[in-house]
């Protein structure tokens, strides 16, 4: 399959104008187009549109990886490695509180990579990763 970039993806969020102020602020992605029930980001590149839906009473299912409560759903971007760790400290500087704080998976190994999981204001659970070796995002 050939490669397409960047992705689209869009997100429910029951609270906009909070979680408007979280992307452009928190996360420091740039605003794009714009309604009254939706919000177009750029993230990393990627067109993120957090889209209005009243709030659900279902509540964050994980499922466990590597000995950690991953949520189930999750969305989020690979990152270069020095950029990963960078976002990580900017997102510690402004009190994010992780689901998984930012660490190391598979050290030394095949598939060696850097991940964090927070939520956003509505409850969408984020994750940010990033691989030492990019040629190994794939690897088995």
């Amino acid at each position: 399959m050939s490669k397409i970039s960047p992705f689209h993806i869009a997100i429910p969020v029951h609270n906009l104008s909070e979680c408007r102020k979280f992307y452009r602020e928190i996360l420091e992605c740039e605003e794009g187009r714009s309604s009254d029930h939706w919000v177009d980001f750029d993230l990393f590149g990627h067109q993120l549109v957090i889209h209005y839906k009243p709030k659900s009473s279902e509540d964050l299912h994980t499922n466990l990886v590597d000995g950690k409560n991953v949520p189930v759903p999750h969305y989020g971007v690979v990152l270069p490695w020095e950029l990963f760790f960078s976002f990580s400290e900017s997102l510690k500087s402004k009190g994010v509180n992780f689901v998984i704080e930012p660490y190391i998976r598979f050290e030394g190994e095949i598939g060696e990579q850097a991940t964090m999981f927070f939520l956003d204001p509505a409850g969408n659970a984020l994750e940010f990763k990033s691989f030492k070796d990019m040629s190994q995002l794939f690897a088995k």
